[in-house]
């Protein structure tokens, strides 16, 4: 049975209790600030990333109380040395999303998800603090895949963008044939680097997670790897001995094997 308001009031108020007494009682908690925590937020932030793309959701549930207890012992941070608390980091996103979604709560209209991105980068450069610019605040320490896809929206919201998947995609080509015409080092690095910023801009026209889509097939290549060398070893064949077409060979097997697994 889902929990009603009083429910998610009471456990949240049990987790507020459980999270101070380990900040005062557990050495090891007593001993953290926000620089040694985050990295800790960030590996429970990508497991529950994971959970999510699996569709796992006894292991969503748990990683979002991972997540959850993050955001307790960051806020208990702040509110120990005067500069905030769990109440204060509620209300302050609760009017941040109010203030970012004026479709919903205002008058302005949006009738598509481009429009309301549109409508919240603009907002956010209006508001009091924030760094100028269309490229401010985008972190430079986001993963790769991530990084370029900000830069990506940050640019779109200004206009500057394909209308349809179309362009993105001959983008790709197009880099692709610059990298097989690129003659040194530099320059193969170079297009490299663009051939993959288009895939980003693709990933982002279809509203696919390119740091996910990158993370699954990384996936599928490793277990199909792994099913090849299991293949060749149940004929009495070591991977590592295999010529490179034989190893390709298997490969193709694991890959039909997963189909008829499918079925």
């Amino acid at each position: 049975m889902a929990a009603g308001q009083p429910e998610i009031v009471e456990a949240l108020a049990r987790l507020d209790a459980i999270t101070r007494r380990l900040r005062r009682e557990c050495p090891w908690d007593r001993e953290q600030d926000e620089r040694t925590i985050v990295p800790h937020t960030l590996e429970e932030a990508y497991e529950l990333a994971d959970a999510a793309q699996r569709r796992d959701d006894a292991k969503l549930l748990d990683e979002l109380g991972d997540v959850l207890f993050q955001v307790h012992f960051l806020s208990l941070l702040l509110e120990e040395r005067g500069a905030g608390d769990l109440a204060q980091v509620a209300d302050h996103c609760r009017e941040k999303l109010i203030r970012r979604h004026p479709h919903v709560f205002g008058e302005t209209e949006a009738a598509t998800a481009g429009e309301v991105l549109a409508n919240w980068d603009k907002i956010k450069q209006e508001e009091p603090g924030r760094e100028r610019g269309l490229f401010g605040e985008v972190p430079e320490n986001l993963p790769a895949p991530l990084y370029a896809r900000k830069v990506q929206r940050r640019a779109a919201s200004s206009g500057f963008d394909f209308p349809g998947v179309e362009g993105p995609l001959q983008a790709v080509r197009d880099e692709l044939d610059e990298l097989s015409a690129a003659g040194t080092p530099d320059e193969r690095f170079q297009e490299l680097g663009d051939v993959l910023f288009a895939a980003v801009n693709v990933a982002r026209k279809l509203r696919v997670d390119p740091e996910l889509a990158l993370r699954a097939a990384s996936d599928r290549f490793r277990s199909r790897v792994s099913a090849g060398e299991s293949l060749a070893a149940s004929e009495g064949r070591s991977w590592h001995d295999l010529e490179p077409d034989e190893q390709l060979a298997y490969y193709a097997r694991a890959r039909l094997n997963e189909g008829v697994t499918d079925r």
